[in-house]
């Protein structure tokens, strides 16, 4: 039988305080501009974003596993190369030092090799959370399994709250994506283990634009 760790239950766990919950992934956006109105616009919209912008992220935080003081910079500028929008630069560094708070309460480093001073204060979350998983003995698959995980259901619950949507409904829509969620980890882990710079580059425009559109919008109940 497999066994799931404790740890990584608790690092795609939404009630962790490392204030993801103040971001929706670009669905206030995409509600505000009618894209996503009920469950099946919803899970159109998650699809979307996972191969595109969750393929990247969850490849960047398998790569993060095995960082090195020398290795770090080199992946955070990948990074900001795969991040276009400076909008999403900045609330994918802000999003990482919330849970660097967490990090560095319950880890003294990364790892002998890298230490939460050379991480910085302000780390993408996906490198971050890589570098959490190395903390905490995880795998690299296990890094693209979480961040794959979290770029669906952080969105989901947004929805849920900014529509109303029926929660069961959600739920198993959520559900309905399992085996995408798998699939995209595993293509995440195989390019983790090559180059830096073949890594996936799948921006989405679109999301780019939306994240944009965002920042200006007066009266946002997410941060983005």
């Amino acid at each position: 039988m497999t066994m799931t760790s404790p740890v990584l239950l608790t690092l795609i766990d939404q009630r962790l305080p490392s204030g993801g919950h103040i971001h929706s992934g670009g669905i206030e956006e995409a509600v505000a501009e009618g894209m996503v109105t009920d469950v099946a616009s919803l899970s159109e919209f998650l699809a979307m974003r996972i191969q595109s912008t969750g393929l990247v992220s969850a490849a960047m935080a398998a790569a993060a596993v095995p960082l090195t003081a020398e290795t770090y910079p080199l992946l955070d500028m990948e990074m900001d190369a795969r991040l276009p929008s400076l909008t999403s630069r900045a609330l994918s560094r802000a999003q990482g030092r919330g849970l660097l708070r967490v990090a560095k309460a319950a880890w003294a480093a990364p790892s002998a090799r890298l230490t939460w001073r050379e991480v910085g204060e302000r780390p993408h979350l996906p490198i971050l959370l890589g570098c959490v998983a190395q903390a905490a003995g995880l795998t690299s698959a296990d890094a693209a399994m979480a961040m794959a995980y979290l770029s669906v259901t952080g969105p989901a619950t947004a929805a849920q709250r900014l529509l109303s949507l029926d929660p069961i409904s959600v739920a198993v829509a959520t559900i309905g994506m399992a085996d995408v969620i798998t699939e995209v980890a595993l293509r995440a882990e195989l390019a983790a283990q090559g180059d830096y710079r073949d890594l996936p580059d799948l921006a989405s425009v679109q999301l780019d634009l939306m994240v944009e559109r965002h920042a200006a919008r007066p009266n946002r109940l997410f941060a983005s």
